[in-house]
């Protein structure tokens, strides 16, 4: 990884501070003990269980310095509810599209997830959005051509 900033909010680094938690303290002691069994089992040459375990193992640990990186580089978005006129990280965007409204969050890359409608400031909908205020609308290129977005409210 790079020296690259790692904006989350104070929830998303919640979570990844317990997953790292859950990690570290629980899911890799269990499965030393399951390569030591296995280990324990005789030849490894052609043990299903070890190999398994072992490979689990890697998994973990890689996930494990994964999320020690993140959490170092980690930047919490302030939540400033007192600047809801312009878009940034953080704020909760009411936006108008053909008629329909959608609320959409905007994140740091590593929180972004489009089901709960937590967009990555490093999208193009979220490169658009931000900086802009109520009222104005943008454009996005989105695969079916361009679709034309109105700002309603920012939280």
């Amino acid at each position: 990884m790079t020296d690259k900033k790692i904006y989350l909010t104070r929830e998303g680094l919640s979570e990844l501070k317990k997953e790292y938690e859950e990690l570290a303290k629980i899911k890799r002691p269990d499965i030393l003990t399951r390569v030591s069994q296995a280990r324990d089992m005789g030849d490894l040459s052609e043990n299903a269980e070890y190999v398994a375990a072992r490979e689990e193992l890697s998994f973990i640990d890689g996930r494990i310095d994964e999320l020690e990186e993140l959490l170092r580089q980690a930047i919490v978005i302030e939540e400033n509810h007192k600047t809801g006129k312009i878009v940034k990280l953080g704020s909760t965007v009411t936006l108008n599209i053909k008629g329909k409204k959608e609320i959409f969050t905007v994140v740091g890359e590593w929180e972004a997830d489009p089901k709960e409608k937590k967009i990555s400031h490093e999208s193009p909908l979220g490169k658009a959005l931000i900086g802009k205020k109520v009222g104005e609308k943008i454009e996005v290129e989105a695969p079916a051509g361009k679709v034309v977005y109105s700002i309603v409210s920012v939280k």
